[in-house]
């Protein structure tokens, strides 16, 4: 029926693990939304007469892989966007660097204004006009014979915001050539995976956490297997 990969469903919700490939947000490509296939989905398995609603509740980059939640009710849209809103929510990524963070763990803490031209973040260590604070903490959790993998917990939710903070100290993530790496992964994606998300669900309050398999790729698949 479908080639999405459903991580969570109910009523309300609805998890997917993203493709580097897949666009949560329409852009210039054209190319189909995961809400549009979303949408498709549901019409499909519940056999649903006119508009199906899927609302986007929050965003992964293009090149990014992981968790994204879609809410299929506008009470739940607004009740999870006033969670994510209210730092109630807690996302967890895995990243792929060329290099170690100067420290073992850390928090990084910066301005980032966003270039709409270039699509992309600058960081500023000190306010500057048009820009936004951002703030992450990162962690080392294991090696491989070429990179680093880093466990990063965004308290910000800024427009590219692990790859340029971890850009800035000279920490370049795997395949993001647009902020410093030395060549790009051949599918087009990047080293950077939202693993883990947590969040209360919007009508039972029951915590939920959801956690999304690494793609199939032998530097993902043996990282994985490292940290089981």
């Amino acid at each position: 029926m479908t080639d999405l990969e459903i991580l969570y469903e109910d009523n309300h919700l609805i998890a997917i693990n993203k493709k580097a490939s897949d666009i949560v947000q329409g852009d210039k490509t054209g190319d189909e939304t995961l809400p549009d296939r979303i949408k498709a989905y549901l019409k499909e398995k519940y056999q649903k007469p006119g508009n199906v609603f899927c609302g986007v509740i929050h965003r992964l980059d293009r090149p990014t892989s992981g968790v994204v939640l879609f809410a299929r009710t506008s009470k739940s849209l607004e009740r999870m966007n006033k969670q994510f809103r209210e730092k109630e929510t807690s996302k967890t990524y895995w990243v792929l660097t060329e290099q170690l963070p100067p420290e073992n763990s850390g928090t990084l803490r910066n301005y980032l204004k966003k270039n709409e031209k270039q699509n992309k973040s600058y960081v500023h260590a000190h306010p500057v006009d048009g820009a936004k604070e951002a703030v992450l903490h990162y962690s080392v959790l294991t090696s491989t014979d070429h990179y680093h993998v880093l466990g990063i917990e965004l308290e910000t939710g800024r427009h590219h915001q692990i790859r340029a903070q971890l850009a800035a100290i000279g920490c370049f993530v795997k395949g993001d050539v647009k902020y410093g790496a030395k060549r790009p992964n051949k599918d087009g994606s990047i080293g950077l995976h939202a693993r883990n998300l947590e969040f209360l669900h919007p009508t039972t309050g029951e915590r939920i956490q959801i956690m999304a398999p690494v793609p199939q790729d032998s530097v993902w698949q043996f990282v994985e297997q490292q940290l089981k």
